[in-house]
């Protein structure tokens, strides 16, 4: 018996891990060619976290989201962002009635259970820092009052890479709220073969078609998922691996900055959720190698002087990966 698993402890629930399946599969069948991306997404909203898609425009990232939305039938609500859009535009604002000479709230947005921030970096610090709170705190402030946002409340923000003009970058302070950030990569000849017979069969990522696909889930089931994810069992083993890696990200040679303790519980709690999707009700050191690109990708800045000798984020993750022991 490996030393992080515990046969007494009970059985997870088959029937509930059955329809998280059946929703990897359903997104599959309609965004080809994305089947890592997919799991890596599903992770992120069984540990309650939110995410980054990065990717060139027409990758499908924006489809993603929409069927994900449909499939576990949750409200939905999509912002287009540009320069011009204000933080009141996505939040809301008081607005004054003539009729009744008083003022009414008009919920922006963000008052959701899944919000699509589409093209995140393409408009201004102010209006990126109004979906912080929201992140954060899971609710609004608005002229002094505190409104909640829904339970599940999920942000999804879609960005192309900053090679491409007219973007701004997000701050530290907010890409830490991000829990994982997603790469979107073009898909394999194959796959895209398999997207242009699904549009000549007439299938488009209009909204119309995306409504009339089946809902395989729905947003109580995905509650209870996350409730059982925390009852997956992490030995004293793997919390101490966990730990190494995170201090050997912040001793690394090449990196200004290195995993937040915030960073930390967040690798804990995605390494559980990734071991609850695999069917196991403990941790193994490959749940935790699984989900650190993701995790890690946004969170960990290279030196100026390693960004001149050309070392990739990607490649550091694995090397960091390789340079603590993997317990026994």
């Amino acid at each position: 018996m490996r030393p992080y698993s515990n046969p007494y402890l009970p059985l997870l629930m088959p029937e509930l891990r059955a329809e998280l399946n059946r929703l990897s599969e359903a997104l599959n069948r309609v965004v080809v060619g994305q089947s890592q991306l997919v799991q890596q997404l599903l992770v992120a909203m069984l540990a309650g976290g939110h995410v980054i898609l990065e990717g060139v425009p027409g990758t499908g990232k924006t489809l993603l989201v929409k069927v994900m939305a449909q499939l576990i039938q949750a409200e939905f609500r999509r912002v287009q962002l540009t320069p011009d859009v204000l933080p009141a535009d996505i939040t809301g604002t008081n607005i004054l009635d003539l009729n009744s000479r008083s003022f009414t709230l008009k919920k922006g947005p963000v008052f959701t259970e899944v919000l699509l921030a589409d093209e995140i970096n393409r408009t201004p610090p102010k209006t990126q820092a109004a979906l912080l709170e929201a992140m954060a705190e899971q609710q609004v402030t608005l002229d002094g009052e505190s409104l909640p946002l829904p339970e599940l409340f999920w942000a999804i923000a879609t960005q192309n890479p900053l090679e491409f003009e007219g973007t701004y970058p997000l701050p530290e302070a907010q890409l830490d709220r991000f829990l994982f950030k997603l790469t979107v990569e073009y898909p394999d000849r194959q796959h895209e073969k398999q997207m242009l017979l699904n549009s000549q069969k007439g299938f488009q990522s209009r909204r119309l078609d995306i409504a009339q696909i089946e809902p395989v889930a729905n947003v109580k089931l995905v509650l209870q998922a996350r409730q059982k994810v925390k009852s997956v069992q992490v030995a004293e083993l793997i919390v101490d691996y966990l730990l190494a890696l995170v201090q050997r990200s912040r001793q690394h040679p090449d990196l200004t900055l290195g995993a937040s303790p915030r960073c930390a519980v967040a690798w804990l709690q995605t390494s559980q959720a990734a071991a609850w999707l695999a069917g196991r009700n403990y941790v193994t050191p490959d749940d935790v190698k699984a989900v650190a690109p993701p995790l890690l990708r946004h969170r960990l800045i290279l030196k100026p002087e390693s960004l001149l000798d050309g070392i990739q984020i990607e490649t550091l993750i694995n090397n960091l990966l390789n340079q603590v022991p993997v317990p026994r």
